[in-house]
């Protein structure tokens, strides 16, 4: 049971930092009709602002702001010279044109950083370890992490549904060529849009680089759990992406402990150990494909999508 309850928070954790990367991700192809293979770069990108400022100020929260709006400007500057170039072309240059920037990034910070994975040092303030039940201690940190991401959900969901910016948000997911003729600036609505995304995305390394290892390439496999959340939850919808993200989070992490054992009920221990691993890697696949079977447009679709 010890093992179960830390590994719930695991998937939890887990599912939050999915949610941060994919709710920028599925409001930028819901709303803009942009496939962003590079929005994991982002990710990285925050990352390594926190080494980057931590290192500079050898304060974390207060290196958190700076990263944040560091992150804000290298993410408008590639809207403003390469992604708004692509907005009106289909959707293999955009694929083919974000790859490009994947491999230029990650290629950049092995040049700036090198290859070796850098770490970050866990804040004073959140160190140290709580007795959450009878030989369960969880580290302070981790807690945080699921805390503010829960926080930044509820505080997205409330500016999706309660602001105007959210209205128009909500309206461009459903029918974007519409909120344009009613007069709405859709350039300007896409910066809102892609800013909160880089955002959000760049929060997410910045608060998994004490907990994991800073290195190239880091944000390339959350990506694709990012696109299978998106797929699960429904495009264009945060309440879909939150619901998604924790499902997939949990998933994953509870398979990959599990799956193993739960095979031993009715296989040999060598068979087990050979079928549970390669198992526990496609569950997360395996609640895709169940999912668009049932529901083609997610779970929790975009009104009108």
């Amino acid at each position: 049971m010890t093992l179960f309850a830390v590994q719930l928070l695991n998937g939890l954790q887990l599912g939050v930092l999915l949610f941060l990367i994919a709710a920028g991700l599925t409001l930028v192809f819901g709303v803009m009709d942009f496939v962003n293979l590079a929005h994991g770069v982002q990710y990285m990108v925050g990352a390594y602002l926190a080494v980057v400022f931590t290192t500079l100020v050898g304060n974390f929260f207060m290196a958190l702001v700076l990263a944040m709006s560091a992150a804000l400007l290298i993410g408008l500057l590639l809207e403003v010279t390469i992604y708004r170039r692509l907005y009106d072309r289909d959707h293999l240059d955009q694929v083919l044109a974000t790859f490009g920037v994947i491999l230029f990034l990650n290629e950049l910070a092995r040049v700036l950083f090198g290859p070796s994975p850098l770490t970050v040092p866990v804040p004073e303030a959140l160190s140290g370890a709580v007795l959450l039940m009878n030989g369960l201690l969880y580290p302070v940190y981790r807690i945080a992490l699921i805390v503010a991401g829960l926080a930044v959900a509820v505080g997205l969901w409330l500016l999706v549904t309660q602001t105007r910016i959210g209205m128009l948000v909500r309206a461009g997911a459903t029918n974007a060529r519409m909120v344009s003729a009613l007069g709405v600036n859709i350039r300007q609505l896409f910066m809102i849009v892609f800013g909160f995304g880089v955002m959000l995305a760049g929060f997410a390394g910045f608060t998994a680089a004490p907990i994991l290892s800073v290195e190239p390439g880091m944000g390339d496999s959350l990506l694709i759990l990012a696109f299978v959340v998106i797929v699960i939850g429904g495009i264009g919808s945060i309440r879909g992406a939150f619901f998604a993200a924790l499902i997939v989070g949990l998933v994953d992490t509870l398979g990959r402990t599990f799956m193993t054992d739960i095979f031993k009920l009715f296989l040999s221990p060598s068979a087990a150990t050979d079928v549970g691993p390669a198992v526990a890697s496609m569950l997360i696949y395996i609640l895709m494909a169940a999912v668009l079977f049932f529901r083609p447009t997610g779970l929790f679709p975009a009104k009108g999508s």
